[in-house]
């Protein structure tokens, strides 16, 4: 997908990933909605894109349906069609399974899982109008590794993978497709999460800024997938042929870390 002058939405774009991904849409000559809780957040993320007169701010908790269906009518009426949506808008929650309450495994379902499903649904419209098209959902590296201390986060992240997989079998006929991106830990206010989880260590945190950049090459090359470079793919690639040798790392006293 030729990228300069397609019109991109991106959920959770008031920090981190979405920040990112906004600020280099921007640079590669894409129109740019971007989309979050935060008005402030929003209009710093703005700024940083520099093109606030071409940028599209609409403030939505994207698990709200009526925050959905404002999303989309605002992108209907400015724009009629949608080249790529990206449902970046995530949580990352961690603890022991035996102490976790059910509103944060709610709360981890409804943001990372549901609202992608729902956000998909509500756009069709718009992505099949603009076909070849596109939506870009950001998952993570714990969507194929289930990491103790993460269960609830894991599982949303496997069915974000499994989501996307059906979906771009689905919507292949109807030129819309569909990419999955597993970024590692990555340097965002979220990444707070991984602190104070016994057993996780982590070796480095990937600035947002090569993250975004990773996932919008991706995109352009047209990947249904794309992980993170380095030892995280052959852990992928153990997890799904010898899953039992990440059994060990990971149920050992002192996890080795993955991350």
């Amino acid at each position: 997908m030729q990228l300069e002058s397609k019109r991109a939405l991106i959920t959770g774009a008031g920090s981190g990933i979405g920040r990112a991904l906004a600020i280099a849409a921007t640079k590669r000559g894409m129109h740019v909605a971007i989309c979050g809780r935060r008005s402030e957040a929003l209009e710093r993320t703005a700024v940083q894109m520099d093109r606030t007169r071409d940028t599209l701010i609409v403030v939505a908790d994207v698990t709200v349906p009526a925050d959905r269906r404002r999303l989309f009518e605002t992108i209907a009426r400015e724009w009629g069609e949608l080249d790529v949506l990206v449902n970046n808008a995530g949580v990352v929650t961690g603890g022991s399974f035996a102490t976790i309450d059910d509103q944060i495994v709610e709360e981890t379902l409804r943001v990372n899982i549901q609202a992608p499903i729902a956000l998909a649904r509500v756009f069709l419209p718009l992505l099949e109008a603009a076909r070849p098209s596109r939506i870009v959902n950001v998952g993570s590296i714990f969507g194929d590794i289930a990491y103790p201390g993460f269960a609830a986060y894991s599982a949303s992240k496997f069915a974000l993978r499994g989501f996307s997989d059906a979906l771009r079998r689905e919507l292949a006929p109807h030129g819309v497709s569909v990419t999955y991106a597993a970024p590692r830990a990555t340097a965002t206010v979220a990444a707070s999460a991984f602190y104070g989880v016994p057993g996780v260590s982590i070796e480095r945190l990937d600035p947002p800024e090569r993250v975004a950049e990773t996932i919008w090459r991706a995109v352009a090359r047209g990947k249904p997938s794309v992980y993170a470079r380095g030892p995280e793919s052959l852990f992928v690639l153990l997890q799904r042929i010898a899953p039992w040798l990440i059994d060990l790392s990971l149920t050992r006293r002192e996890s080795t870390s993955l991350l």
